[in-house]
C-alpha cells in the first residue's frame, strides 16, 4: 500500500508498466484521474487495473491518493470479480465495490498516511472475511510461478499440482485472468524491468531472465508496455508514503 501527494502541483503523467499484481487507485483531490488506453479515454475517481492493461497512460492535477498492490491471489478475493473480467482493462472501482464513495469520503477526510492506511485495512479485512478463495491447485501454479520468476513449463505445473493440462489451463485462466503460459511471461518481464530500471543493461537482464536472446526480450517488452527495454526507467512520483 502506498500513498502519493502531489504538493508542488506539477502534475501526474505516467505509463502503466504491467505487473503481476493487480493495482487499484483511490484519488482522494478535487479532480478525477485521466485514463488513456486504446479503448480511449476516461475520468476515474478510483480505478483498478487487471494484470495486463495495456499501453495505459495516467494523467492528473494535485494528485492525492492510496494505491493498493494485489497479489492475483488477493485481488481475487477482494475485488469479488473474476480476474479474467479485468484482463487487459482499467475500470472504476465504484463497479466493483459499492462501498467505494463511502471509503473514498472517509480517506479524505483523513490527512495522516497511517490513518488512511489503517482505515484501508480495516475495509479490506471485513471484505475478506466473508470473501471467496482460488482453488489451492490455482494459488500454488501461481506461487511457483513467482518462485521461479516465470521461468517454467505449464506441463511442469499441471504435474506439480495434480490437474490434467487442460484443466489447469482452464481454471487458472478463469480466476487468475490469464493463461498459465501468459502468466509465466508476464512475471519474468516484470524481473526484466526491475533490471532495467537499476541500470542493467539489456543483454545482461536477458540472459538472466531467461530469455533466448536481447531480441526476444526486446520482443517482450514491446509487447507488454509498448516501448524498447531503453525507454523503460524509474518514474518521477510525488511525496509518498508507503507500507507493505
Amino acid at each position: 500500500m502506498a500513498g502519493f501527494r502531489d504538493r508542488a502541483a506539477t502534475g501526474l503523467d505516467t505509463r502503466v508498466i504491467p505487473q503481476p499484481l493487480v493495482t487499484v487507485v483511490i484519488e482522494l483531490g478535487d479532480d478525477a484521474l485521466a485514463v488513456d488506453n486504446t479503448g480511449g479515454s476516461r475520468e476515474l475517481r478510483s480505478l483498478a487495473a487487471g494484470l495486463s492493461p495495456g499501453e495505459t497512460r495516467i494523467r492528473g492535477e494535485r494528485v492525492d491518493c492510496v494505491e493498493v498492490r494485489m497479489s492475483p491471489v488477493s485481488a481475487y478475493s477482494l475485488l469479488g470479480v473474476s480476474l479474467s473480467d479485468l484482463n487487459g482493462l482499467v475500470v472504476g472501482l465504484d463497479e466493483l465495490w459499492r462501498h467505494e464513495p463511502r471509503l473514498r469520503e472517509q480517506l479524505s477526510g483523513i490527512r495522516e498516511w497511517e490513518g488512511r492506511f489503517a482505515l484501508v485495512d480495516e475495509f479490506l479485512a471485513r471484505r475478506h472475511a466473508s470473501a471467496r478463495s482460488m482453488d489451492p491447485e490455482v494459488v500454488a501454479s501461481w506461487e511457483h510461478i513467482v518462485a521461479r520468476r516465470g521461468q517454467v513449463r505449464v506441463d511442469e505445473l499441471a504435474v506439480s499440482c495434480g490437474w490434467s493440462r487442460k484443466r489447469l489451463w482452464s481454471r487458472f485462466t478463469a480466476q487468475v485472468g490469464l493463461t498459465p503460459k501468459r502468466a509465466a511471461m508476464l512475471v519474468r518481464f516484470d524481473h526484466a524491468v526491475r533490471g532495467l530500471s537499476a541500470g542493467r543493461g539489456a543483454a545482461e537482464v536477458a540472459v538472466a531472465c531467461g530469455y533466448v536472446d536481447q531480441s526476444h526480450l526486446h520482443r517482450d517488452v514491446l509487447a507488454f508496455a509498448g516501448c524498447t527495454p531503453g525507454a523503460l526507467g524509474q518514474p518521477s512520483q510525488p511525496e509518498h508514503s508507503s507500507k507493505t
